[in-house]
């Protein structure tokens, strides 16, 4: 399938990519983009789902790595969590041929406006500067919500991001660079899991995945370096906004 015929299909797929990418890296919701994208230059939506969480992967890997990289992420205290994640997107990818798709349609707007609504109402959650665990938080905790999230992002995904980032401050009282690390590293498992699956099926096209993924790379990677600048000021008001949007959109495909 002649995808990227014109110059401009590439352009719109590396302008998607850039920015999806910067916003994935900071506060998740970057798929509002990318996926678009692909659907708007004539992808199949099977296929650019799964063409999607190759540039994803490639994306939060960058992303994971330069937190990784400046301190904010210490990988030997999230070990149960990684693995929980990526049993929960296992999980999650199976639970998506068992129920139906017109009832997730309409509970996934639910949960990301919750989401929202904690976020804005919670002071702790927006305006608390916590410090991060000296020792390797609770096990209990790793295992539970890396099971939840990792579920979650194998079944449907939107608003990930900020579920992580949500969750993290009020299990672990990480700060908000903290939570936005560990969002990215462990969005990077299921990514990773959920994209076996798509491959598994025949739903990647990597050459676009790859113009894809290397533009959110180069996004990632600015995204990531302005969240660690900026700090906190920079993170709130983005964070808000992409959990509102997202909120939005899901309603609005759910419910008109």
């Amino acid at each position: 399938m002649e995808i990227l015929s014109t110059s401009i299909n590439w352009l719109v797929l590396a302008g998607a990519g850039l920015l999806a990418g910067f916003i994935d890296a900071i506060v998740g919701g970057g798929g509002l983009l990318s996926i678009p994208a692909l659907l708007s230059v004539g992808m199949p939506p099977h296929l650019s789902l799964g063409t999607n969480k190759f540039a994803s992967s490639m994306s939060s890997s960058t992303a994971a790595y330069t937190y990784y990289k400046k301190h904010l992420l210490d990988p030997r205290l999230w070990k149960k969590c990684f693995v929980a994640t990526a049993i929960g997107a296992v999980v999650g990818s199976m639970l998506v041929y068992l129920i139906e798709g017109d009832l997730l349609e309409k509970i996934l707007p639910v949960i990301v406006i919750l989401v929202a609504l904690y976020s804005l109402l919670s002071r702790k959650v927006l305006h608390g500067e916590f410090n991060p665990p000296k020792y390797q938080p609770h096990t209990k905790r790793q295992l539970l919500q890396g099971f939840v999230l990792g579920s979650y992002d194998g079944f449907a995904g939107p608003g990930l991001g900020s579920m992580w980032i949500v969750s993290s401050r009020v299990l672990y009282k990480l700060s908000f660079l903290k939570s936005c690390a560990l969002s990215r590293a462990m969005t990077f498992v299921s990514n990773i899991v959920a994209l076996a699956i798509f491959i598994y099926h025949g739903n990647v096209d990597f050459a676009v995945g790859l113009l894809l993924g290397s533009s959110m790379m180069l996004g990632s990677y600015i995204g990531t370096h302005s969240a660690i600048r900026f700090g906190v000021p920079f993170i709130r008001p983005l964070f808000i906004t992409m959990v509102i949007i997202i909120a939005i959109h899901l309603s609005w495909n759910a419910w008109t």
